[in-house]
């Protein structure tokens, strides 16, 4: 008992070091590159062909400055936001993120818990390894995703199953038509299914923090990680050749599926991946109650614009007939705030959580929340405004080129 104790006093003490540091959301990428075997953060870090995508998302957020009033009392302002009918503490919440688990114990669950402590939406990821019905146990009012495929089988099952965990809101992903050529994974050593080979075993022995501290630990306390929430039923281990078969017929979905996903769902529903006004609109008239505007992170179709890009006139054609949201290179507060200025109700934010799961759990999620809470509301008071509610794009402008 002893022995544990101080254990876990120095487990603590090695995380708080490690926390110390990190001023910023970007900081957790660097701690988490030296944490993490190689194949995982590459996973994290990378995305499809080039990384157009990836990089675009991050640029679009510079071509854009503010326009601040100045000489307002700013000394009542509030980051608090209503979305979906739920206020939130601020106007941000956890982007779904696969296989959490492998990169933080118990991944899901850090990530739930932090956000239901931090009073923002948490979104579970279809592709996660912790059962879904845990996850709503410890973190009743997170939101869960779903990868579905065009069998309406398969569809009406897994709903059946989301709504009786007590989820309230389902997100439908909708970009994910085929998997992508992610050839930045095999580069680095990821695969799905993960093969061991004698290269994994020498990240698992020169990262013994997350070997010890996630991996053993995992198959000590609950066995060797599944796919559990693709679909009804529970699916196949990450190292079965199998897995991929979790994967399949998801080019079949349409918008018909839809029409079958919003007559059998009677919670909230919202649908991710949207690019378009005019599939915006379609999505609207389906009866969903909000969109978020996303290309994934860039990991499917290098080469799509970045969400910011296009967000404008989504948010124009969708006016009050849905909720507009996005995701996607979300870094500061300040991207927080022209994200909204340019018609975004809310974003939402992946991989800087999952790098501060990965490298300090409960605590590092917590941070990095902190972190981008108190950007917002020192950037709202230098912008001028006691509200959310109050931007638009009077207080935002496109930079011109040279």
């Amino acid at each position: 008992m002893l022995m544990a104790k101080t254990q876990e006093h120095r487990s603590d003490y090695l995380t708080a070091r490690r926390l110390a540091k990190i001023l910023a959301l970007d900081d957790f990428e660097g701690v988490a590159r030296r944490h993490l075997p190689r194949p995982l953060f590459g996973y994290i870090a990378g995305a499809s062909e080039t990384n157009a995508s990836l990089r675009d998302n991050r640029n679009a957020f510079a071509e854009f400055g503010f326009r601040p009033h100045t000489l307002r009392d700013v000394s009542l302002r509030s980051t608090a936001t209503t979305i979906l009918g739920t206020r939130y503490a601020a106007p941000f919440g956890i982007a779904p993120m696969g296989i959490s688990a492998l990169m933080a114990y118990r991944g899901d669950i850090v990530l739930a818990r932090a956000a239901a402590e931090a009073d923002i939406p948490m979104i579970m990821s279809g592709s996660s390894l912790i059962p879904l019905e845990e996850v709503a146990k410890a973190a009743p009012h997170s939101w869960f995703q779903a990868y579905l495929p065009g069998e309406p089988d398969r569809i009406d099952a897994l709903l059946d199953r989301v709504a009786a965990a007590g989820f309230g809101t389902l997100l439908l992903t909708v970009d994910v038509a085929i998997l992508p050529n992610r050839e930045n994974n095999v580069r680095a050593g990821f695969s799905t299914p993960l093969r061991p080979s004698l290269r994994l075993a020498w990240q698992g022995l020169t990262h013994p923090s997350w070997t010890v501290g996630t991996f053993a630990r995992t198959l000590l306390n609950h066995g060797m990680p599944h796919f559990e929430n693709s679909y009804a039923t529970r699916g196949a281990p990450i190292i079965a050749r199998s897995v991929s078969r979790d994967f399949g017929k998801r080019d079949h979905l349409n918008w018909e599926h839809l029409e079958q996903i919003r007559r059998r769902w009677k919670g909230r529903l919202v649908v991710k991946g949207i690019m378009r006004a005019d599939d915006a609109l379609r999505a609207a008239e389906y009866g969903v109650d909000g969109i978020i505007v996303s290309n994934h992170g860039g990991r499917q179709l290098d080469g799509t614009l970045a969400p910011l890009r296009v967000l404008p006139r989504i948010a124009e054609a969708a006016g009050d007939k849905t909720t507009v949201m996005l995701d996607g290179g979300v870094r500061r507060g300040t991207d927080v705030l022209k994200a909204l200025a340019l018609g975004a109700k809310f974003v939402f934010v992946g991989r800087p959580f999952l790098y501060a799961a990965a490298v300090g759990g409960h605590a590092g999620v917590m941070k990095a929340a902190n972190i981008l809470s108190e950007e917002i509301w020192r950037d709202m008071a230098l912008l001028g405004i006691n509200s959310i509610e109050e931007l638009t794009t009077d207080y935002i402008e496109r930079l011109r080129g040279d």
